[in-house]
């Protein structure tokens, strides 16, 4: 019998963080001062879904999610879609370094963690979108990348706060592996 690719479980996660994303970047956006950047609660959201379901996850949560948004906005932005799915399978690649499905979420895998996701969200955002515009959509390369570093920094602040915060409360609510005795 062939291995499954994807879980149900995971293809549920898929549509709901999907779903969460795109009300979170659409509804809830607080505008940062620079044109088209956005602090966003739906990082934070995308972020931990991948950390819990993996690579595969966060990048279909992520491209699904900002597709939705963009579409809602008026024309899809390809770089930015492109680099928030990057972003998502960055942080899903390092899943099992994190330990929340184990209940072992601690002070050192936040801090791994946190880690990954400013490492991602400077490739991401500080790196591939400004040069996905440039290459794309022929924008000045001074507005891409202040837009790209905000949004990096925007969102490495609320991963940080709101992301570590649901991988803790997350992993408390997971049993760890053998923490049932018999009596």
């Amino acid at each position: 019998m062939a291995k499954k690719v994807i879980s149900v479980r995971t293809v549920v996660a898929v549509g709901i963080g999907a779903a969460l994303v795109f009300v979170l970047m659409r509804f809830v956006a607080i505008p940062s001062g620079v044109p088209n950047t956005n602090l966003n609660l739906a990082s934070g959201i995308l972020a931990i879904f991948a950390a819990i379901f993996g690579p595969i996850a966060g990048f279909l949560i992520a491209f699904i999610g900002h597709t939705l948004t963009d579409l809602t906005w008026g024309g899809v932005w390809w770089s930015w879609v492109i680099a928030d799915a990057v972003f998502g399978l960055l942080i899903g690649l390092f899943w099992k370094l994190y330990k929340i499905e184990e209940g072992e979420f601690g002070i050192k895998n936040a801090v791994i963690f946190n880690v990954v996701q400013i490492l991602a969200n400077a490739i991401a955002w500080v790196a591939l979108a400004p040069t996905l515009d440039i290459l794309i959509y022929q924008e000045p390369a001074d507005k891409v990348y202040l837009q790209g570093l905000v949004a990096g920094g925007l969102n490495s602040a609320v991963i940080l706060i709101l992301g570590t915060l649901l991988a803790f409360g997350y992993s408390r609510t997971k049993v760890k592996a053998g923490s049932l005795k018999e009596e």
